[in-house]
């Protein structure tokens, strides 16, 4: 699900022929609770929507652009270590097919993952951390199938969450809330589709196309922050610095976010000689981190169901669902942080 200013980031790096001839403009999402649908329309409270493309697809047209544009790349090098960003004269060194490399540089951006060498490589009291592992997963079911809505339905229901979504017209993703001890191998497709299909609307179930599973897998959830994003001359960028909880939708954008501003600081340090921007990095993309944390946080305290769930807890869910109906001014609020507003 990619935000606007993602659609646009690519639009400027050269890379939006595919998406915009296959991606899936998204005006909105609809929210349902025990049943009870309200749809929160994105293009009528802030004038903004959000696509549909895979994210192997974004992939797979910035590695085309790379390609044509003579850029080396090296797959599947072997012991990666980061040495001297702490000062002028950083390098990496890796190997590859047995051979050991070393390459100098100005500067480092670690776009290698939560598991990647760049933030290991941080001394550790350098690096302030903050986590939410959620205990819950969400089950995933990917088929063949139309998706059974135009957009997005996000459910809560007394039973757990549950996601209505779709990767193209013709290929739909689903998802229900599961403890994390459950087992993919427990859950046949005709368990999956019924336990679906109790978390839904009426309407919604009875639409539902469904078939044998292309791929099913379980995913835990968890909130994780690094700090700071800079570190001399190495810079963290996506899931270096931050995981996000998927209800949001906000990994990918966050990530592109990142390497947008950073790009920006490294093209004025260049052209104009000037710091400001790469000095600026850190809090800049901070700043966008926390705000997508916290609606992430937020989207996924209102639609799961909680282990330690009391009476209190779920009328308050019932009354967060309430005022979206009620108030437009809660509506665009959720409306400006789904679709990247307050990273403008």
């Amino acid at each position: 699900m990619l935000e606007q200013n993602t659609v646009e980031l690519l639009e400027r790096a050269g890379v939006s022929r595919r998406l915009h001839e296959e991606g899936l403009v998204h005006d909105g999402v609809e929210l349902s609770f025990d049943g009870e649908r309200h749809r929160i329309d994105f293009r009528a409270l802030v004038g903004r929507t959000v696509t549909v493309y895979g994210q192997t697809e974004v992939t797979h047209d910035l590695m085309d652009a790379r390609v044509a544009s003579g850029a080396a790349t090296v797959y599947e090098a072997e012991n990666v270590s980061l040495h001297g960003f702490d000062g002028a004269s950083p390098k990496v060194r890796y190997v590859k097919d047995g051979i050991g490399h070393e390459i100098a540089c100005d500067f480092m951006a670690g776009c290698d993952g939560f598991h990647g060498v760049s933030r290991a490589s941080v001394p550790a009291g350098a690096l302030q951390t903050f986590e939410r592992v959620y205990p819950f997963g969400w089950l995933g079911l990917m088929v063949e199938k139309p998706p059974v809505s135009d957009e997005l339905i996000y459910a809560n229901h007394e039973r757990g969450f549950a996601l209505c979504s779709m990767r193209s017209r013709h290929r739909s993703r689903y998802y229900v809330q599961v403890p994390l001890d459950e087992r993919v191998e427990d859950w046949s497709d005709d368990r999956f589709w019924d336990e679906l299909r109790r978390r839904l609307d009426a309407e919604t179930a009875g639409k539902l196309s469904t078939g044998p599973s292309m791929e099913k897998s379980i995913a835990p959830l968890r909130s994780f922050v690094a700090e700071p994003m800079r570190f001399g001359r190495l810079f963290l960028a996506g899931d270096a610095a931050h995981i996000v909880p998927p209800t949001g939708a906000k990994g990918l954008n966050l990530a592109a976010g990142d390497v947008g501003l950073l790009a920006d600081a490294l093209v004025e340090f260049y052209a104009e000689r000037s710091a400001a921007g790469i000095d600026a990095y850190s809090a800049h993309a901070l700043a966008r981190v926390w705000a997508a944390e916290r609606f992430s946080w937020w989207m996924t305290s209102l639609l799961h169901r909680l282990p330690d769930m009391d009476g209190f807890t779920r009328r308050i869910q019932r009354a967060e669902f309430d005022q979206l109906r009620s108030s437009e001014a809660a509506a665009r609020a959720m409306a400006q942080s789904y679709t990247g507003a307050f990273s403008d």
